[in-house]
């Protein structure tokens, strides 16, 4: 599991890394945020007809760079 949210959250892993937490701590802060990010990096929203059609657990607290990724990708489709 550390391999696949590295390589969706490389930046949060080793910034949780380089201040010290474990490899358990560090993919209990980040793995679910990787695969919401992931979901929303591969485009599983990009259709969506409003707000209400997200489903529950489509959104959670990231930064503004991660946000970033995600409008460059949605602007690639």
């Amino acid at each position: 599991h550390c391999l696949s949210v590295r390589a969706v959250c490389q930046r949060e892993i080793d910034y949780d890394r380089g201040n010290g937490y474990s490899w358990k701590i560090t993919l209990l802060r980040n793995y679910w945020k990787s695969k919401v990010k992931q979901e929303w990096l591969s485009g599983k929203y990009s259709n969506i007809p409003s707000q209400n059609s997200l489903p529950e657990k489509s959104m959670y607290p990231m930064d503004v760079d991660t946000w970033g990724e995600i409008l460059e990708a949605e602007l690639e489709r």
